[in-house]
């Protein structure tokens, strides 16, 4: 089974790392020339592709003018404990032990546009690019058309090697999971194509509702953040297995609603 996750804007730079341990981005070949690309961008057209500040677009500037290889614990830090969001907040991988994070590095993956798919103690160096910024590259005008074919083929060997069913756990946004061929995996699974055994997924995309105000079910953003990321941490920690156990999800306030789910996508409502 594997869970894939999206990264955050929010970055932790100054905590001391809960582990020694670290790996390197399978694709920091890619992101270098990601990195190029982005070095020739103005701050105006900084703050235009990624419709921020100023002050933003200057920072992200010398993040990519400081961009250097090779890697290490003294130049970078592990994504997971990087990464500072909401989904972040509810993971909380500082509190993984050592047999949680080698069952993290099995079965959790972050996706990014810098450096298109994380394991959780893969060293990166501060940056922001998002998925959907379209940035022109080599092999089309946005960062889909750079990563889309080289994650799903990613995703799929990890999967076949993650233990478990082979089940994709999408906890990552629309515009992370829209990265990866899902659909296509789910597919290959459902027709029992045998001729890419290593593509066939069952994929479930878990939903989060609190009520509104006027006591309706629907997702609230930052609740829902928080929400993919206490599933992520609880699926590490339990080493959740299969898409049934994904149902025993009970943390939060949050438990599984079969009344409002389907098998692709499991409801979970926060009772309180």
């Amino acid at each position: 089974m594997l869970t894939l996750v999206s990264p955050a804007k929010s970055l932790d730079l100054d905590s001391r790392p809960t582990t020694r341990r670290s790996t390197l981005p399978r694709y920091l070949d890619q992101s270098e020339r990601l990195i190029e690309v982005m070095r020739g961008k103005s701050i105006a057209e900084l703050r235009g592709l990624m419709g921020i500040s100023e002050e933003l677009a200057v920072l992200n500037a010398e993040r990519y003018r400081d961009f250097s290889t090779p890697f290490t614990p003294r130049n970078a830090r592990p994504a997971a404990l990087t990464f500072n969001g909401a989904v972040y907040q509810g993971m909380e991988p500082r509190t993984f032990d050592a047999r949680d994070w080698t069952e993290a590095g099995k079965t959790l993956r972050i996706l990014s546009g810098l450096y298109g798919i994380l394991r959780p103690l893969d060293l990166i160096q501060p940056y922001r690019l998002e998925m959907g910024v379209k940035v022109a590259n080599n092999r089309g005008t946005d960062l889909y058309s750079f990563w889309k074919p080289r994650l799903t083929r990613s995703v799929a060997e990890d999967l076949a090697d993650s233990p478990g069913a082979k089940v994709i756990v999408n906890l990552a946004s629309a515009e992370y999971s829209a990265a990866v061929d899902l659909d296509g995996l789910s597919r290959l699974f459902e027709e029992g194509n045998r001729s890419v055994p290593e593509l066939g997924a069952k994929v479930i995309s878990p939903r989060f509702e609190d009520r509104d105000q006027s006591g309706r079910w629907k997702v609230i953003s930052f609740s829902a953040k928080r929400a993919r990321g206490l599933m992520a941490g609880w699926l590490v920690r339990e080493r959740a297995r299969s898409a049934r156990a994904v149902t025993r999800f009970d943390l939060g306030g949050y438990r599984y609603a079969p009344e409002a789910s389907t098998g692709a996508v499991p409801v979970f409502r926060n009772l309180g």
